[in-house]
């Protein structure tokens, strides 16, 4: 079945602002059918088109998923049961990529959302040792080319490393992704297929250093 991608975001935008001044099961349950073909049916389309270009960008054939619009509001103070947002993954190894729309912006990244308690022990490991000035200059390049860089979980360097350790900021993780922010003129330029490839080509740096620590 042909599929017009570039349709997602606007259409997508549409129903989740909607949302937004509706979420109520009630109003979800009168509009799933809307919800099933704009949303659901083209995401799955679009997890299977980036995840054949990320297999030959990585060598790797990904596990996908599109995560469920309902909300877990057991122990939330905010009891609105669906989010307002549509938000996709794709898994190579145990490196994460991601897609997120919403009203408010379209998004795509890379990385890991946690280390692992190993994973972090080797993170910590190769950050102290002879690759850590690799990875530190990873990171500073995917910012000065524009990429946003999640901000680090631990306010102090842990222990045993010194609190003026040169990479006192990567010691300080327990995660590390990037993002790309696809604007409404980049989708308009190329559409959303070619932002989203670019986007996680300009990304594979960083999947590249994270893939032998997780």
């Amino acid at each position: 079945m042909s599929m017009d991608f570039d349709k997602l975001v606007p259409r997508a935008r549409a129903f989740l602002g909607e949302l937004e001044q509706n979420n109520t099961r009630g109003w979800f349950n009168d509009h799933k059918a809307q919800y099933e073909d704009t949303l659901k049916t083209p995401a799955l389309a679009l997890l299977d088109k980036i995840a054949a270009s990320l297999e030959k960008q990585t060598g790797v054939v990904p596990a996908t998923k599109l995560f469920r619009p309902q909300r877990d509001v057991r122990f939330s103070k905010d009891k609105t049961p669906y989010h307002t947002h549509l938000h996709m993954l794709w898994t190579t190894g145990r490196v994460g990529w991601f897609l997120g729309i919403s009203t408010g912006y379209v998004t795509a990244g890379a990385g890991a959302m946690g280390f692992d308690k190993d994973g972090l022990q080797r993170w910590r490991a190769a950050v102290d040792g002879p690759g850590g000035d690799r990875i530190a200059a990873c990171v500073t390049a995917l910012s000065a080319s524009g990429a946003r860089i999640s901000d680090p979980e631990l306010k102090r360097v842990p222990a045993p490393f010194d609190k003026d350790h040169p990479h006192a900021g990567l010691l300080r993780r327990k995660s590390l992704t990037a993002w790309h922010d696809l604007t409404e003129a980049d989708i308009k330029k190329g559409g959303l297929i070619a932002g989203i490839e670019t986007a996680f080509s300009e990304l594979q740096p960083l999947a590249r250093v994270l893939r032998p620590l997780l």
